[in-house]
C-alpha cells in the first residue's frame, strides 16, 4: 500500500507536463504523505498511520476517535 492514504485512500494520480509548445510528456502527482502516530483512549494504545495532510487536518478538527469510527462505517479500514 505504498504511496496511499490509510484513511481516505487517495493515492496517486496521472497527467501531462504541458510544454509552451504545447508538447505533452506523462507525470503524476504524488499524494501528500505524512507517516503518524496517534493514540488512541477508547483502546488505550498507539497506532502509526501513513495519512494525507489534508486527513491530518480533519483528525485535527474532528479527533482521532470519530474519523477512524467514520472510516469503519464506510468500510475503508477493518
Amino acid at each position: 500500500m505504498s504511496k496511499t492514504c490509510e484513511i481516505t485512500g487517495k493515492k496517486v494520480m496521472f497527467g501531462n507536463n504541458v510544454s509552451k509548445s504545447l508538447n505533452r510528456t506523462k507525470r503524476r502527482f504524488d499524494v501528500n504523505l505524512i507517516k503518524k502516530r496517534f493514540f488512541i483512549p477508547d483502546e488505550n494504545k498507539w497506532i502509526t498511520l501513513k495519512i494525507s495532510a489534508s486527513t491530518l487536518k480533519t483528525i485535527n478538527k474532528k479527533g482521532i476517535s470519530e474519523v477512524l469510527k467514520e472510516a469503519r462505517k464506510q468500510g475503508k479500514i477493518k
